[in-house]
């Protein structure tokens, strides 16, 4: 099974992400916490205390979270445009498998700015249809994610156009790292329904699927900062098309990978994140790999369940059972430190089905 542990992650420690991003989100018209929901059959038969889900299939109204990162980002571009007295209106310029595209048109849309979306080869229709629906410029490229990134960043050298992109590299981090501090709440929400289930403490692990790494970043970012409690463990959660991160745990250095096709396309990405990886690096407790029919079977228990997710989002489960089951599972679990009491986290980042009109249902 493709699987990369180290032992010193928990020890490690960085800085929070800005307070004020919470009271941002706290602001917004159509903002309300995700379900935090418990699964006590699989926490049965992985040997643990108690299983709970973070079910993102409706966030700020579309079938994902990424929504708190756009939101946030184009709040902090708009300000410093306005600040520096630059004109209005700008066109928010991406590259997406689907979800962040989506969520920075619905922004611009909302905020009255323009957007043009660059898209790969091998995204659903259904999922192009949806940005179409946000009114937004659609580009499909005839190739992988890494170069929809590569136009997008060379169509936001147009003037009154800006780059929102969930990925950095060398020399454009600044966005990418304001989208990353607006996931953080994300993870501020959890621990606080942990805290009113009865887990003051917070989870022993979270299961985090993993593109370029950006929520990955918040989530280490989060727990790796928190001056006192429990230190988790921390496990993300690749496509075997596309380990970027995986295989650069294993290497030590940051390497693209070729890529394949997968159901996971929000996750079919062959470069981390330059501002993820040292997060990443050092902050991670274990990677593992996993197959499109390993994501289908953990959608359907989550399903079973009554929780919505997708490809991507299932995941996260489908990385900690595979983990936890099958040969060499007594290490690996031991690797994440793992015991009959532990209270484990999956974050399911998208819903089953991404609506597509341009309204606030999901």
């Amino acid at each position: 099974m493709p699987w990369f542990a180290r032992s010193a992650a928990r020890a490690w420690r960085c800085g929070p992400a800005p307070a004020e991003v919470r009271a941002f989100h706290l602001s917004l018209p159509d903002y309300t916490p995700t379900p935090l929901t418990e699964l006590p059959s699989l926490a049965g038969a992985w040997g643990v205390g108690r299983v709970f889900v973070k079910d993102e299939s409706c966030r700020l109204g579309l079938p994902a979270f990424k929504a708190l990162g756009v939101s946030w980002a184009v709040h902090r571009v708009l300000a410093e445009r306005a600040a520096n007295g630059e004109p209005a209106p700008v066109t928010l310029v991406t590259a997406t498998d689907g979800n962040h595209g989506r969520a920075v048109a619905r922004v611009a849309r909302r905020l009255g700015q323009e957007a043009h979306v660059f898209v790969p080869q091998d995204v659903h229709p259904r999922a192009v249809a949806a940005i179409v629906a946000e009114q937004a410029k659609v580009t499909e490229v005839p190739g992988p994610y890494d170069e929809a990134v590569r136009l997008a960043a060379e169509a936001a050298a147009a003037p009154d156009a800006v780059l929102v992109q969930d990925t950095a590299w060398p020399g454009y981090e600044r966005v990418p790292r304001w989208i990353v501090e607006g996931y953080s709440t994300l993870c501020a929400e959890t621990d606080e329904q942990l805290g009113a289930e009865g887990v003051a403490d917070g989870p022993d692990l979270v299961s985090v699927p993993v593109g370029v790494g950006s929520l990955a970043q918040a989530v280490v970012t989060h727990y790796r900062s928190r001056p006192s409690g429990n230190a988790p463990a921390l496990l993300s959660v690749e496509p075997e098309a596309a380990p970027c991160v995986l295989e650069s745990l294993r290497l030590g250095a940051p390497v693209s990978v070729p890529t394949g096709k997968t159901t996971m396309a929000g996750l079919n990405c062959g470069t981390p994140s330059s501002i993820a990886w040292p997060h990443l690096r050092d902050g991670l407790d274990a990677a593992v790999a996993v197959t499109d029919a390993d994501s289908s079977r953990a959608a359907g228990v989550l399903a079973a369940a009554g929780v919505s997710s997708g490809p991507c989002g299932a995941a996260s489960l489908a990385g900690l059972r595979a983990a936890l089951t099958g040969a060499g599972a007594g290490e690996r679990r031991r690797a994440l430190g793992l015991g009959p009491s532990s209270v484990v986290v999956l974050l399911s980042t998208e819903g089953a089905a991404a609506n597509p009109h341009p309204g606030t249902g999901c």
